[in-house]
């Protein structure tokens, strides 16, 4: 006899799409493995004159994540949205050549626009936001990435949203840092997401963010031996040029599904996590 269908929702915390990569096949495929419901994050997409140098460069390019979504909802994916300027674009402009007070206007003109569509209702967070990490910078562009990281968590903050984070590697400091950073633009930090993260569920030690753990080898079980405090995550890329980046889309659920065959998740904990969680950070009814 067939197994019985599951009874709690999957979720996909942190999932892209892109127009020119196999978006209907990982979305067919997600769906496939068991999965019900993805956040899509919004990323710059490779096509027109290359990197974003206007408010109207960004604006056009959320109009694409937002197209994504309702072109994977034909297929019956279940989607939410998040939208922002991704930290790169900032250091991207500077490398480009332009003068850093104009990267700063353009980065924060987008950041407000990200704003507005969360208060027209067609997104529910902001994503992704966050500082250089990927190489190093000069110390007055890290202040500059702080601040209009800081900026950003203000905009979430006046548009009731939450924020998902793009940051260096979750440690207890660097939770520690980015609590600071949410304090002084007073948002909450239950409001604010660590994408990427480590699995460090305790409060005392991640400071109230919620972690999204990347769900590869070991990290899930780790993350359950501290409760059921996160959200799972591939960071799945949509990427012809990197196949199955960075986890590929039948990840989450299949993890999900293999840890409660073996006994290592429940499915009230399985329902905690992809159900109950995502509401609490986004406001958003996850279902069968």
């Amino acid at each position: 006899m067939p197994a019985p269908a599951p009874r709690y929702p999957v979720w996909d915390n942190h999932f892209h799409l892109d127009p020119a990569g196999p978006w209907e096949q990982a979305a067919k495929d997600f769906l496939h493995a068991g999965g019900t419901h993805v956040m899509l994050v919004h990323k710059p997409y490779h096509e027109g004159a290359g990197i974003n140098r206007s408010v109207a460069d960004h604006e056009r390019q959320f109009a694409i994540t937002l197209e994504m979504a309702e072109r994977a909802r034909t297929l019956g994916l279940r989607v939410a949205v998040a939208v922002s300027p991704h930290p790169a674009e900032f250091t991207s402009l500077l490398s480009a050549g332009v003068p850093v007070e104009e990267a700063e206007a353009v980065h924060r003109g987008a950041l407000e626009a990200a704003a507005r569509l969360v208060r027209e209702g067609k997104a529910v967070a902001m994503a992704e936001v966050g500082r250089p990490h990927w190489r190093p910078v000069a110390d007055d562009i890290m202040a500059r990435a702080n601040a209009l990281m800081e900026y950003s968590f203000a905009l979430a903050r006046d548009a009731g949203c939450p924020v998902q984070i793009h940051a260096e590697t979750a440690t207890p400091e660097s939770f520690a840092d980015l609590a600071a950073h949410l304090k002084a633009a007073g948002l909450p930090a239950e409001r604010a997401v660590k994408h990427y993260s480590t699995p460090i569920v305790d409060v005392r030690v991640n400071h109230g963010l919620w972690p999204s753990v990347l769900i590869g080898k070991g990290s899930a079980e780790e993350a359950l031996a501290g409760g059921t405090r996160f959200l799972m995550e591939t960071d799945y890329m949509c990427d012809v040029r990197y196949p199955g980046a960075v986890l590929g889309p039948k990840t989450v659920p299949r993890r999900t599904a293999d840890l409660v065959s073996k006994g290592l998740m429940t499915e009230e904990q399985a329902w905690v996590v992809h159900a109950e969680n995502p509401k609490r950070v986004y406001g958003v009814d996850v279902a069968l």
